[in-house]
């Protein structure tokens, strides 16, 4: 299936990391966040990208555009340098369409405006270009398939540390508990749709705004709860999965090896 990235925002929720360059191009490590997402797409087979571009669109060409697979793997030079190997490649394989989809449009608009591209699609993934998790794509898929609906997307707990308030008559305070400690959820991303979510995107219209209402009057819409690992989205997010990766805990990288991992191989 092919895949919808949503890379246009301005991610001003990361400060002054996106002075210069877009949220989707700051690095965790020495890669951007959106090639992780696009890695952990492509580990499972779907290798097949449409990016949705606006802010500094440019930006995003331009790190494909010169991206050297020999700065990126590992090679063997002979000869002098004069013949290089590539031992493995991370985007020799990959077909990415680049899509302007203008500054200031919202996620529906974005997605309205590459439909074009997806005429072939029954069924098309879709996500935001900064959130990383360990979710096994297949069998969510999968359980999507099963369930013949529209739509569907994973619901995590907040990642956040803060804690939810209920009050009653003269705002004396009934509760109060960490957000982790309660039933509420919040939308992660990872969308999947049938090609019919299209008819519910209207003009204007911001995709969880009224699209997903209609969907929900209709029920076609559902959400799979993901109580693994999902992380990226605020400034101390970004600081948490850079330390993850230094310390070479990076449970997102499904596509490395587990036994090499413990081994400390990699």
């Amino acid at each position: 299936m092919k895949v919808v990235l949503f890379c246009g925002g301005m991610g001003t929720r990361l400060g002054e990391h996106t002075e210069k360059v877009p949220k989707p191009l700051v690095r965790i490590g020495y890669r951007p966040i959106l090639w992780h997402v696009m890695k952990y797409y492509a580990h499972y087979g779907h290798k097949d990208f449409i990016l949705c571009l606006g802010f500094m669109a440019d930006k995003i060409k331009e790190y494909f555009l010169n991206y050297n697979e020999y700065l990126s793997n590992d090679f063997t030079m002979t000869n002098g340098g004069r013949d290089i190997h590539l031992n493995n490649s991370d985007i020799l394989d990959w077909k990415i369409t680049f899509v302007d989809t203008g500054l200031n449009a919202n996620i529906g608009q974005r997605l309205r405006a590459v439909q074009s591209y997806l005429q072939d699609q029954d069924m098309f993934l879709a996500n935001y270009a900064d959130g990383l998790t360990t979710l096994h794509l297949p069998d969510y898929i999968d359980s999507f398939t099963r369930s013949g609906r529209i739509g569907c997307f994973i619901c995590v707990r907040p990642p956040q540390t803060f804690h939810v308030v209920s009050t009653g008559p003269d705002t004396l305070v009934q509760d109060i508990r960490h957000v982790q400690h309660t039933d509420i959820r919040i939308n992660g991303g990872y969308f999947v749709f049938r090609r019919d979510i299209f008819r519910y995107i209207g003009d204007g219209e911001e995709l969880i705004e009224q699209p997903f209402r209609k969907l929900i009057q209709e029920g076609q819409l559902i959400a799979f709860p993901q109580d693994q690992f999902w992380c990226m989205d605020t400034f101390k997010d970004y600081q948490q999965l850079s330390d993850m990766y230094a310390r070479g805990e990076a449970p997102w990288e499904v596509w490395r090896d587990s036994t090499l991992r413990l081994a400390g191989v990699i």
